[in-house]
């Protein structure tokens, strides 16, 4: 997919392989993994599972996941961006804005600036319509961060019998934040 982008304290790239060690920190810990599934790793393959995964979304749908790098001591802080999402809600697909970020960068604004790259980039580069976001209702700190960037609420659905606000936010709306 070749994604690149800096800013004054990230870098925002394509997964790599050599992310597993970084994969693995992060979706290891059930702190990270609270409001979500809770299927967390429990090796370093499993990791790379987890790459390999978003690296076919590159291919097969042009667009996936991306890594959040610190600039300045090259640690990987989580993922960040768009995929094109077709399970979540029943007979709709969509492109899903998400986030996630080891702990230890937890309250430091990295999810609020990379949501904002990531929408710029679907609004630019890929020229896309609009974008949609779910977060658990539980989940304070993801739904202020949503609502942050623009995205407006929809509605509440049900996943994995958890609730969940549905938000959305189409092109002429991020371009009037703009």
């Amino acid at each position: 997919m070749e994604i690149y982008i800096e800013t004054d304290r990230l870098i925002i790239r394509d997964i790599e392989e050599s992310d597993a060690e970084g994969i693995f920190d992060l979706d290891s810990d059930p702190e990270v993994h609270e409001f979500l599934d809770n299927s967390l790793v429990k090796t370093i393959d499993e990791a790379r599972d987890v790459i390999n995964y978003i690296r076919k979304q590159y291919v097969e749908n042009g667009i996936g996941r991306l890594a959040i790098i610190d600039k300045e001591t090259n640690d990987f802080i989580g993922w960040t961006g768009l995929k094109y999402e077709q399970g979540i809600r029943e007979n709709f697909s969509y492109y899903d804005l998400g986030y996630r970020l080891r702990k230890k960068y937890w309250g430091k604004g990295i999810a609020t600036e990379t949501a904002i790259e990531s929408l710029k980039l679907g609004f630019t580069k890929f020229n896309l319509n609009e974008i949609y976001a779910a977060a658990d209702v539980n989940n304070i700190g993801s739904n202020k961060i949503l609502k942050k960037v623009g995205l407006k609420y929809i509605e509440t659905f049900e996943l994995d019998g958890k609730s969940h606000y549905w938000y959305k936010i189409e092109k002429s709306e991020w371009l009037a934040l703009k």
